[in-house]
């Protein structure tokens, strides 16, 4: 028996990466971050193809959105737990990247993730936030987390990075 399958159909359109990794280099993390949160600078591929929006940024902290939507489901019919990790290892390391002054790149080398409660489309609305812990000259450690609209946690997580200078 054969299945009649719907395909859908997904377009996204994203700027230029090397305009902002040039930006990233002639900026403090923050201004860097802070242009792009403003609208001044384009955002990463990775957040347009990940659907993120209203980025808000400031020393040591970055918050952003995100809508679950069919394509980032898994198997099972839930938000894959890779898409968990993408947002909050991107919200993290920004986070992180706001202490960093110009011309200091990073890199995440350790990312945990703990996963609490499920994200389908009717979530609606996640919260990524993130906050830098620490940065030191060779390492910096962040945590941060997902939650619903009403504030509900859905997951946690710490991340590490490698100052690259």
């Amino acid at each position: 028996m054969k299945n009649i399958i719907e395909n859908r159909t997904r377009t996204f359109d994203w700027a230029d990466p090397m305009i902002g990794a040039k930006s990233a280099m002639e900026m403090s993390g923050y201004d860097y971050l802070k242009s792009i949160a403003d609208g001044d600078l384009p955002m990463p591929p990775i957040m347009s193809l990940m659907g993120v929006d209203n980025c808000k940024v400031d020393k040591g902290y970055m918050r952003f959105e995100f809508n679950a939507e069919e394509y980032h489901y898994n198997t099972i019919g839930g938000v894959h737990g890779g898409v968990f990790s993408t947002l909050l290892d991107s919200c993290i390391s920004c986070a992180i990247h706001t202490t960093l002054p110009q011309g200091v790149g990073f890199s995440t080398i350790d990312l945990k993730v703990n996963f609490i409660r499920p994200m389908t489309i009717e979530t609606g609305l996640v919260i990524c936030e993130g906050n830098a812990i620490h940065t030191g000259r060779k390492t910096a450690v962040g945590e941060g987390r997902l939650l619903d609209a009403s504030g509900k946690l859905l997951a946690t997580a710490s991340v590490t990075c490698l100052i690259l200078s």
